[in-house]
């Protein structure tokens, strides 16, 4: 399974950005998609998760209520639409899959498919 983020970029503070990433193909070894961050110095966290099928998703405490993760079968697409964006979203985001289990969402060991990340920076 390989994994392709796209669509990140420089934004103001307030400001929205969608990011996306496209999977090869939707197995039952990457029945799980993630969404993780990477800033400077900082561990890889959580961001926002969910299974391809059902409506159920988790998102990270930092995110809550600024953050949507959706997903289109049709195209093997998830995306995340980040509004309300803040400085400390600055980071390298992370596309992920694998077979998880939902107690294990915020594990990164948990997922075994990585895309190469898109970077996001907000910044006046």
């Amino acid at each position: 399974v390989q994994l392709q983020a796209s669509g990140g970029g420089l934004v103001q503070p307030g400001g929205s950005l969608r990011i996306s990433c496209a999977a090869s193909e939707r197995t039952d070894s990457n029945n799980f998609m993630a969404w993780f961050r990477q800033a400077p110095g900082k561990e890889r966290e959580f961001v926002a998760g969910r299974r391809w099928v059902g409506s159920s998703t988790y998102y990270g405490e930092s995110v809550k209520s600024r953050f949507t993760m959706s997903r289109d079968i049709s195209k093997n697409t998830v995306d995340l639409q980040m509004n309300n964006l803040k400085p400390e979203d600055t980071a390298v985001y992370y596309c992920a899959a694998g077979k998880v289990i939902v107690g294990m969402r915020t594990y990164k060991s948990a997922y075994n498919y990585w895309g190469e990340g898109t970077q996001v920076t907000v910044s006046s």
